[in-house]
C-alpha cells in the first residue's frame, strides 16, 4: 500500500487528513449491508465483478454516486482479507486473523452481494453470467476480479505443502506454513523464489527473504545459513534506484541472488527444488532446501482467458489512462486483472479507484475521460523486522515519491506505516472509497518546501 506515514504531526497534511476522518464518521454510520444472495432482481445500473480490494472500493463509490439499490457485487468469498499484511505473517510479525475479515463486514451498506460466481460475460449484450445460471444485466460494468495463483504448474505442487520446511505468504493455506518453516531452520539452503509469470506485489518474494534472515540473526543461527534468491527476472528491482539499495544489502547480508532462474518442480519428500536456467533452454539445477518460500506462477482468473473483454493473454484490455476499456465504452476494469503496465498492489489499486470514479462519472454524463492514472503503484520493501525502503514509481518505473526524503534509505518509521498505518487506512479508507492515494499529500508536501 502506499504512503501516508505520520499524516497526523504535519500540519500541511491536516486539511487532508480533516477529511478522511469526516468521510471515515460518515461511512462508520450506515448500517448493515443487505445479506447475500443470489441475485434479487437480473438488472443493475452498476454490476461490479469481484470483492476485493478494488471490487469494495469502487462499490462504495458507485454507491454514493447511483444509490445502494443500483449496484450489485458479485463474490463468492465469506472472507476478506488485507494480503499485503501476509508478508509480516509469514515472518511471525503479524497474526493471521488480523488480516481478516467477514466479506459482509466490509461490503457498502444496501448494495446487493451475489454470493457466487461469475462463469461467462457477454458485453455485446451488456451481461453475465454467474455459477447458476442466472443472467444478469447491467449499464455499466466494474471488473474486479484480480489474479489466480497457480501452484499446480509447479510439478510437486501444491501436494509437497503437506511436507515441513516449505511455505508460501501468497495463500491464507499456506502462509503459517512460512512462519513454522522459518523457526524450524536448523542448517543448510533457505530458498526464495520468484516465477516467471506476472505477480501480485513483486517486492513480497524478497521481503520474507530478508525477514528471515533477521530472524536467524537474532537467534544466532545466521551462520548456518545459505541464503539464495532464484528470481526467474534478470534485475533484483525494476526501479534502479531501489534496486541499487537492494543490493547493497543483499551484499551487506552475504545473500546469493540467482539470476534467471524458474521454478518447475518441487520433491519435497526429499526437499529438493528444480529450476530451469531461464539462459539456457532445457538445463536445469536441482538445490537441496532446509527451508523453501515459494512464489506461485499466476495468470488472469479462468472467466477472463479467452474472454472478448480480455487481451490475448487474458487480462481486462483497458485504456492505461482512463481504465475504460478500449472496446467497450460501458465497461472498466481496475487492478490485478486489467492488462495496466505496472506493478500489481493495493496501492495502484488506490491511485486507480480516484481515477476511474472520475471516468466513470465522466462516462455517465455522456463526456469524455479527462482525469489520467500515470501508474502510481507502491511497494513497502521490508528489510527488517522494523526497516522498510518505501518505493513508489510510475509507469515508467520512475520514483514518484510522497515524502521530501531519499526514500531508497531503509526506516523504521516506515515500517510502522506498513505494519499499522496502512492496514487501518485500508479498512476505514479505501474500502469505504475515500482514498484515491497519495496525490493529494504529496502535492501538500512539495508546496511546504516551495
Amino acid at each position: 500500500m502506499s504512503a501516508v506515514g505520520m499524516a497526523s504531526s504535519c500540519s500541511c497534511l491536516r486539511p487532508s487528513v480533516w477529511l478522511l476522518k469526516r468521510g471515515i464518521q460518515k461511512a462508520s454510520s450506515f448500517g448493515l449491508h443487505m445479506a447475500a444472495r443470489c441475485a434479487a432482481k437480473d438488472y443493475y445500473e452498476v454490476l461490479v465483478l469481484g470483492g476485493g480490494a478494488g471490487g469494495i472500493a469502487m462499490t462504495a463509490r458507485m454507491k454514493r454516486k447511483v444509490g445502494a439499490e443500483n449496484v450489485a457485487v458479485v463474490e463468492p468469498s465469506k472472507t476478506h482479507y488485507y494480503q499485503p499484511l501476509w508478508t509480516l505473517v509469514g515472518g511471525g510479525a503479524k497474526q493471521l486473523e488480523t488480516s481478516a475479515r467477514p466479506t459482509g463486514s466490509v461490503m457498502p451498506a444496501g448494495v446487493e452481494w451475489i454470493q457466487s460466481q461469475v462463469t461467462a460475460l457477454d458485453p455485446d449484450k451488456n451481461c453475465v453470467y454467474v455459477e447458476n445460471g442466472s443472467k444478469i444485466s447491467y449499464k455499466y460494468l466494474i471488473i474486479a476480479l484480480g489474479i489466480s495463483l497457480h501452484y499446480e504448474k509447479i510439478k510437486g505442487l501444491p501436494e509437497g505443502f503437506h511436507h515441513p520446511k516449505i511455505g508460501s505468504n501468497y495463500s491464507v493455506h499456506t502462509v503459517e506454513k512460512t512462519w513454522k518453516a522459518v523457526q524450524d531452520f536448523k542448517e543448510g539452503n533457505a530458498i526464495f523464489t520468484f516465477p516467471n509469470t506476472p505477480v501480485k506485489c513483486a517486492g513480497a518474494p524478497q521481503k520474507i527473504m530478508y525477514l528471515s534472515e533477521a530472524y536467524w540473526r537474532k537467534t544466532g543461527k545466521r551462520s548456518k545459513a545459505n541464503i539464495m534468491f532464484n528470481t526467474s527476472l534478470g534485475v533484483i528491482f525494476g526501479v534502479k534506484k531501489y534496486a541499487d539499495a537492494l543490493l547493497e544489502i543483499i551484499k551487506e547480508r552475504d545473500i546469493t541472488v540467482n539470476y534467471k532462474r524458474n521454478l518447475i518442480e518441487v520433491r519435497a519428500d526429499k526437499q529438493e527444488a528444480v529450476f530451469e536456467n531461464l539462459d539456457k533452454p532445457g538445463v536445469t539445477e536441482v538445490h537441496q532446501y532446509e527451508m523453501l518460500h515459494v512464489t506461485p506462477p499466476m495468470g488472469p482468473p479462468d472467466v477472463l482467458v479467452n474472454s472478448c473483454v480480455s487481451d490475448e493473454v487474458g487480462w481486462v484490455d483497458v485504456d492505461k489512462e482512463t481504465l475504460q476499456h478500449k472496446k467497450y465504452p460501458n465497461v472498466f476494469g481496475i487492478g490485478d486483472c486489467t492488462n495496466l503496465p505496472t506493478s500489481k498492489t493495493a496501492a495502484a489499486v488506490a491511485a486507480q479507484s480516484g481515477v476511474l470514479d472520475r471516468t466513470i462519472s465522466l462516462v455517465m454524463k455522456n463526456q469524455l475521460p479527462t482525469k489520467k492514472y500515470d501508474g502510481y503503484t507502491s511497494c513497502p520493501l521490508v528489510t527488517g523486522y522494523n526497516k522498510v525502503i518505501l518505493a513508489e514509481f510510475d509507469y515508467n518505473a520512475q520514483p514518484l515519491e510522497t515524502f521530501p526524503l531519499d526514500q531508497s534509505k531503509e526506516r523504521v518509521t516506515m515500517y510502522h506505516m506498513k505494519a499499522d498505518m496502512m492496514p487501518f487506512l485500508y479498512w476505514n479508507a479505501l474500502l469505504k472509497g475515500y482514498w484515491g492515494g497519495p496525490a493529494p499529500i504529496r502535492k501538500l508536501m512539495h508546496l511546504g518546501l516551495k
